[in-house]
Formats: C-alpha cells, sequence, structure tokens
C-alpha cells in the first residue's frame, strides 16, 4: 500500500501543464495552477504558525477552488475538517472550535452567513492558536488573529518567488519527502451539523483513503486527461474520494458543477463535458428517469413492445442510446450509483437495456468504500462484493438466509469518533469489527444485499445521514407535546407528534388550534435544521407510541 499523497504528488509533478479541475462553464487550473495554489496557503499555513497535524477546517460549496484547497491541507500533513456547506454557521463555528481547528477556510455564501452572527468568530478565536480565515477564492484573508496573514497575503508574490527563485516547476515541488505515517489522521468527518454534544467526527487515517484510492485504480479503467462531472458534495467522502482524490491523482479533469442539480442542467452539463464515468446518488437518476425515460415507456405502442420478447429490444435500444447520448457517449466506466437503495423499478429498466451501471455501498467510517463489482459481473438488486483488501461479515447463524448486522474490518476503517470514546467503543464488536447499522445477506457468491437498517439514522436519497434523536430532542421541547418521533417517508422527513390534548383543553385550547399549533411550532424549527435534514410535514397523534420493557419507542412500528 502506497500513501495516498505519494500518488496526488506524481500526478502533478506528471501532468503539470494538464488541466486539472474547473469551474464548470467558467475557470480551469491546470496541475501546475493547482501547485501555486497550494504553495500559497503554504506559505500561510507556516506564518500562521501551523504545525504537523493541525487541524483547518473547511466550509464552502463545491468549487475548483475546494479542490486546491483541500489538498493544501493534505500535503502540508495537517488534518482536514471540511463541513458541507449546508451546516448552520453556528454549527460550524462550534464543531470546528470542538476539533480544535486552527484555521477555517470559508467561500463568501459561508461568510455573509457568519457574518450575520460575529459571536461566532468569538467562538472560533477562543481555540489555542486559532490563526483566522481564508477566503477560498482568492486566498485573501478574512480573519486575522495572529496579525501577521494580511501582511503575508500582500507580499505573497515576493514569498513565493524567494521560495522558488527560478519559479515554481514540476521539479521544485515535493509532496512527500519523506515517509508518512499511514495510522496517522488525514481527516475529520463530521457525519452531522449539530452540535459537538450529538455530532460524530469520523477520524480517518492515512490508509483508509490510500486503501480506497488503490481499489479505484484496480477496478476503474482511467485515462490521463479523462473527465469527471462532479455534482456530489466533496465534503462528503464517496464525492471527496472518487469525484476529487481519484480523478486528480490519475491525471484526469474533473468539472465541477455548481449548485443543486436539477435534470435539466445535469444533462446539459453531462453532454458538454462527456464523462468517462459519473458518480450519483438513486434520487438523481430516479428524478431523470421520472422526467425523461418513464414517459416513453407508458405510451403505446412502447407499453406493448415492452412486454413482447424479442420486440421489446426495439424500445429498449432506443432509450438506453437516448440515455447514452443524454450522458454525452463518453461512458467506458459508467454510472457508479451509492448513498441509498436504488428505486427497483428503476433499476429493473436499467438492466433490462444492458445499461451500463453499478450500486455500490460504503460509510463515512470506512473512507467510505465497502462494496463494489464491476459493471460486467454485478448482480441486480446487490451492491457488489468486498472491496478488497476490507472483509465483510454478516452477524447472523446463516449469512446466506437469516439478516444479520453488516459488519466490516480492514485498513480502510477508521480510528474512531474524535474525543469520544463511548461512541468508539460503542461502534466496535469485541473482536475488532465495525458495526455498520445495516442489515443483510449474501448470495452464494458473496454479493451483499441491504435489507434494512438496524440503527435508527435516516439515510435521505441524496445520501446524507439524519440522526432523528437531535430534531426530537428539539420537539420534545416544544410546548403540548409529550413525545415525538422522526421517520424518512418517500424522500420525506416525518414527524410524528404525540399531542397534550388533555392538557390543552385543560388550558381552553380545542383541538383543532393544538393541532395547529403544534404544526406550526415544529415546522419553525426547520430554521434550525441542515436543508437535506428539514421536516417535510407532521401527523399529530392521540395515542402514545407503542414502547419496549425499557420505555424505547418500538420505532420499526411506524417506518
Amino acid at each position: 500500500m502506497r500513501h495516498f499523497i505519494s500518488y496526488f504528488n506524481d500526478s502533478v509533478k506528471k501532468h503539470w501543464d494538464l488541466p486539472a479541475v474547473t469551474n464548470f462553464g467558467k475557470e480551469t487550473y491546470t496541475y501546475g495552477q493547482m501547485a501555486e495554489g497550494m504553495e500559497k496557503y503554504h506559505i500561510l499555513f507556516e506564518e500562521a504558525g501551523i504545525k504537523k497535524g493541525d487541524k483547518i477546517a473547511i466550509y464552502a460549496r463545491n468549487s475548483a477552488e475546494w479542490c486546491i484547497a483541500y489538498f493544501a491541507t493534505l500535503t502540508y500533513d495537517a488534518v482536514t475538517v471540511p463541513f458541507l456547506p449546508d451546516f448552520l454557521p453556528a454549527a460550524v463555528a462550534e464543531l470546528a472550535s470542538f476539533s480544535e481547528c486552527k484555521m477555517l477556510i470559508i467561500d463568501d455564501v459561508a461568510f455573509n452567513a457568519m457574518n450575520a452572527t460575529p459571536e461566532l468568530y468569538e467562538q472560533l478565536e477562543k481555540t489555542k492558536n486559532f490563526a483566522g480565515v481564508l477566503n477560498i477564492k482568492d486566498i485573501s484573508v478574512l480573519r486575522d488573529t495572529t496579525g501577521k496573514l494580511a501582511k503575508v497575503h500582500e507580499n505573497m508574490n515576493d514569498l513565493l518567488s524567494a521560495r522558488h527563485p527560478k519559479g515554481l516547476t514540476s521539479k521544485s515541488i515535493n509532496y512527500y519527502k519523506e515517509e508518512r505515517d499511514m495510522n496517522a489522521p488525514v481527516e475529520i468527518s463530521f457525519t452531522s451539523g449539530t452540535t459537538s454534544a450529538t455530532s460524530k467526527g469520523v477520524v480517518l487515517p492515512a490508509r483508509s483513503l490510500s486503501v480506497n484510492l488503490e481499489f479505484g485504480f484496480r477496478e476503474i479503467p482511467t485515462c490521463v486527461g479523462g473527465h469527471i462531472f462532479a455534482i456530489l458534495p466533496m465534503a462528503h467522502m464517496f464525492g471527496q474520494t472518487f469525484d476529487v482524490i481519484f480523478p486528480l491523482a490519475s491525471g484526469c479533469h474533473v468539472h465541477v458543477m455548481p449548485g443543486k442539480p436539477t435534470p435539466a442542467r445535469l444533462l446539459g452539463g453531462l453532454a458538454a463535458v462527456k464523462p468517462f464515468m459519473f458518480l450519483t446518488v438513486p434520487m438523481v437518476i430516479e428524478k431523470i428517469f421520472k422526467s425523461k425515460v418513464f414517459p416513453a415507456t407508458r405510451t403505446f405502442p412502447a407499453k406493448l413492445l415492452l412486454k413482447i420478447p424479442g420486440l421489446d429490444r426495439i424500445v429498449l435500444n432506443k432509450i438506453r442510446k437516448s440515455l447514452l447520448s443524454a450522458f454525452g457517449n463518453g461512458f467506458t466506466t459508467g454510472l457508479i450509483i451509492g448513498g441509498a437503495a436504488l428505486n427497483r423499478e428503476v433499476e429493473d429498466l436499467l438492466k433490462r437495456m444492458k445499461f451500463p451501471y453499478v450500486v455500490g455501498y460504503g460509510m463515512t467510517e470506512c473512507g467510505p468504500l465497502i462494496s463494489y463489482r464491476d459493471k460486467s459481473e454485478y448482480v441486480k438488486y446487490s451492491c457488489g462484493t468486498n472491496a478488497h483488501p476490507i472483509e465483510i461479515r454478516i452477524d447472523s447463524a446463516n449469512p446466506r438466509r437469516v439478516l444479520g448486522e453488516i459488519q466490516v474490518k480492514g485498513d480502510a476503517v477508521m480510528l474512531g469518533y474524535y474525543n469520544n470514546e463511548e461512541a468508539t467503543k460503542a461502534a466496535f464488536t469485541s473482536d475488532g469489527w465495525l458495526r455498520t447499522g445495516d442489515m443483510g445477506v449474501f448470495d452464494n457468491k458473496a454479493n451483499l444485499f441491504i435489507k434494512g437498517r438496524c440503527k435508527n439514522m435516516i439515510l435521505t436519497g441524496s445520501g446524507q445521514n439524519i440522526y432523528p434523536e437531535e430534531i426530537e430532542d428539539k420537539i420534545n421541547n416544544l410546548p403540548y407535546v409529550v413525545e415525538s418521533l422522526v421517520v424518512g417517508r418517500k424522500n420525506a422527513v416525518v414527524a410524528l407528534v404525540v399531542a397534550d390534548f388533555d392538557g390543552a383543553q385543560k388550558a381552553g385550547i380545542s383541538d383543532e388550534e393544538l393541532q395547529k399549533m403544534v404544526d406550526e411550532n415544529v415546522l419553525a424549527l426547520n430554521a434550525e435544521l441542515a436543508a437535506y435534514s428539514k421536516i417535510g410535514y407532521t401527523e399529530i397523534r392521540r395515542e402514545a407510541f407503542e414502547k419496549t420493557p425499557k420505555q424505547s419507542i418500538k420505532r420499526f412500528m411506524y417506518s
């Protein structure tokens, strides 16, 4: 196993003048220009007194500049702490402080949001040796705790020339000067954006990202200059590992799509970029099928032809050709889908038309890949086989027939949760296997089939993790709420609320007024929640939830 930074180092040197990353429709940075941006970060880090192993937070939307800032922290041998742009500024300030970040790199949107609450900066600046806040777009200094950074930025070109008197070239950079510890932490990835009391920071060592990268090299054919169209959140491990690290360590060209991928914007971008593979989540593919594919299959005579063996190929081949054209006609690897279960009707049609796709499985704690199989061998409804060298077992007496928890072991697995020994201990079995919280079975060829979740976590269609207890805790504090349960239903987060009808009646509040009050109060909590965890609607109940002898709600009854 080689350190992932050594692969990136070789890629930058070898592909210096090739395009590396583009803000779709806007500016492009070559590998050499990426290196220049990283060098500027390194100068600022050094002047700020940031040392090996110190943490640096990134709080910004997807962009080419995000990739530069990310690799700048890692090549400096700092620990990167990326936050999803959906996280609320208050949560970012608390979690960055909790994880002892020495610097924060943000974009204009995040900066303006944080400026609305100036005390958030005061919270950050209480962190020992906190140096300041940098603008991800131009590496300018937004907050300077040290009193040195503004002057350093002002004299950056002179400092860069002094460091590289013959100019910055592929020969003058080296990000892998000495053998790095494969067990050293390189990233802390927070699984939700609320508070340090409830969020878990997954501590990933270098070996985790390294084995994921090497698996990608073995399983996914790449070509120098090949195109990637990146839409997944770069702060999320799925997009980060295979839309950022893997292609840039391979000499590929990453095109970053800003904003939310509506079907029209997405298909336009794909047609222009012509990627050799496309990473996505089920929700995106399902939207495309609902808007573009299903209408074509449900009209006469297509609907009739699809029922007739042999003749069905006429319709299927036409749809396949149309879809391949929509995705840019550049697919050598195809669709790689992960983050949640794919709609079965969609998968049935993908398989029937022989469209190139696979569904993989992973989690943040594994950086992220757990299982995958090449499209030529992929079995429908499965998540592939173990992503070597990770091991998978089912905690069941008969893993081929009886559901059990999926548990994993290997170099990809995290070190633990940051400053949370109790959660770390609970995450592992007594013999050292990581509990995934998912239920599954194997077939006779070791293909993994996920059948449900044994944790309370809600996984959205976009691949985000929602921990319902965090939302329930807020709901239970509202007036006339007895208890609550938050569940995921058809891509919506639903709050089931037991209201205090007796108490309201005594207070002279009618049933109708009570239901309206509780509904409005619960939905008002959305202002405090990340975009992907907002409550879609409420269901007000009179009856208490069924409970276990320990008085825990039987969640499975209300899914």
